[in-house]
């Protein structure tokens, strides 16, 4: 048998996925499951959206698309940008793709080639440095612990930006941390990337429309607007219009980055689907009354989420100002056991909160934080309390494993 290409050997699965995974195993069993571990935004996309399927069907061609998107989604983008704070963009400027992940995906095929170097923060997306060990690029990981709120400084980022890395790829708001980075934050470090011309900057902005305290949305190319010539901002329907499903990315840049994103789409998509397109061009130019009360919503279940955490001896969380996720720093419970079954590390610790507890989470150490663990807290209500209470009951539980075994020796 013929051998695989070794970028294969390089692709993992998803550790969210798998998660995900074991816990619907155990709902089919029968299992109460409280999940709290695949980031969707749980709520559907208003009525107009279907409507403006519906009414698009009796007008299909079957055919193909666009390479780059339909016109009229190319201007709802636009604006869309717009309306974010991002002006100057035109149709020449922007590009679909199948989700923000495939948008990244082409990005980084575009910009790096085998061995250049891409750095980004820690705690990181999963899927950051999948991509990058597929396309054989060399990472620099910033760490950002939760003493400094998981968010990279100046000073940091100017070290790595001296090691010359071919892309810096930033995300804002943070998955899996919640934490938004506020307008002097970003401010600092527009600085520190116009000092460093030779390196190319992909912003993930998708959960840009969910930010809470009034905080407020920013980007770099606001502040030093000479960053635009080398700056890729990415944006996706997934998670403002619960639309997770549809498969809609987008991405504003640069004219010559972004026509070199089209000519890839040709040879991996092609095209995205018209129906879906027509659902786009609805979510984007309709109303926007549910994406705005669920941001209302979602900043109430962080409180709910971080004041039930802060409750437990020794746990830490910095209090998130986005998205959907809470990332609690839970090393307290290291060394300990709970039934017997020894916690030694953050996987142990899922693996027995799913397993003792039916409440599934995902490891920190998937997103490169291996004192942690992250929750998306956008179950309903009764699910999201009855979760924290099995949480709180988790750590109530916990006996220090170390007596234990002593225990157990003695016997």
């Amino acid at each position: 048998m013929p051998r695989l290409a070794a970028r294969t050997g390089r692709a993992k699965p998803s550790a969210i996925m798998v998660i995900a995974d074991k816990a619907r195993q155990l709902k089919a069993e029968g299992k109460d499951v409280v999940n709290f571990s695949i980031g969707v935004p749980n709520f559907l996309p208003g009525d107009h959206v279907y409507q403006a399927v519906r009414d698009w069907m009796p007008h299909d061609s079957g055919g193909y698309g666009t390479n780059r998107g339909a016109p009229a989604l190319l201007d709802a983008i636009v604006a869309h940008f717009r309306e974010s704070g991002l002006d100057g963009y035109t149709r020449a400027n922007v590009t679909v793709g199948i989700g923000a992940k495939q948008v990244l995906y082409n990005l980084c095929e575009a910009l790096l080639d085998e061995g250049d170097g891409i750095a980004f923060a820690t705690p990181y997306w999963t899927s950051y440095v999948d991509i990058a060990e597929i396309l054989g690029a060399k990472i620099d990981l910033l760490p950002c612990p939760p003493e400094q709120n998981y968010k990279l400084t100046p000073a940091q980022l100017d070290r790595a930006l001296a090691r010359r890395p071919r892309v810096f790829l930033f995300n804002n708001p943070s998955n899996p941390t919640g934490m938004v980075y506020t307008r002097d934050e970003i401010a600092a470090l527009a600085e520190v990337l116009a000092k460093h011309p030779d390196t190319w900057i992909i912003t993930d902005d998708i959960y840009n429309r969910l930010v809470f305290d009034g905080i407020g949305y920013h980007n770099f190319v606001q502040f030093r607007p000479e960053l635009r010539e080398r700056t890729f901002i990415m944006d996706s329907l997934s998670k403002t219009y619960g639309m997770p499903g549809w498969r809609v990315g987008f991405v504003a840049g640069p004219e010559a980055g972004v026509k070199a994103l089209v000519t890839l789409n040709s040879n991996h998509i092609t095209c995205l689907p018209e129906i879906t397109e027509a659902a786009a061009l609805a979510a984007l130019t309709g109303p926007q009354d549910i994406p705005q009360a669920k941001g209302v919503e979602f900043s109430k279940r962080r409180d709910e989420v971080v004041n039930a955490l802060l409750k437990i001896p020794g746990v830490k969380c910095p209090r998130p100002q986005g998205a959907f996720y809470a990332f609690p720093d839970i090393s307290v419970a290291f060394g300990k056991s709970h039934n017997g079954k020894p916690i030694e590390n953050d996987i142990d610790f899922c693996k027995a909160l799913l397993e003792d507890k039916f409440v599934a989470t995902v490891p920190g150490s998937a997103f490169g934080e291996p004192r942690s663990l992250r929750i998306s807290y956008t179950c309903p209500p009764d699910q999201l309390q009855k979760g924290l209470a099995r949480i709180q009951s988790f750590f109530a539980e916990l006996s220090d494993e170390r007596v234990e075994r002593v225990r157990a020796a003695g016997a």
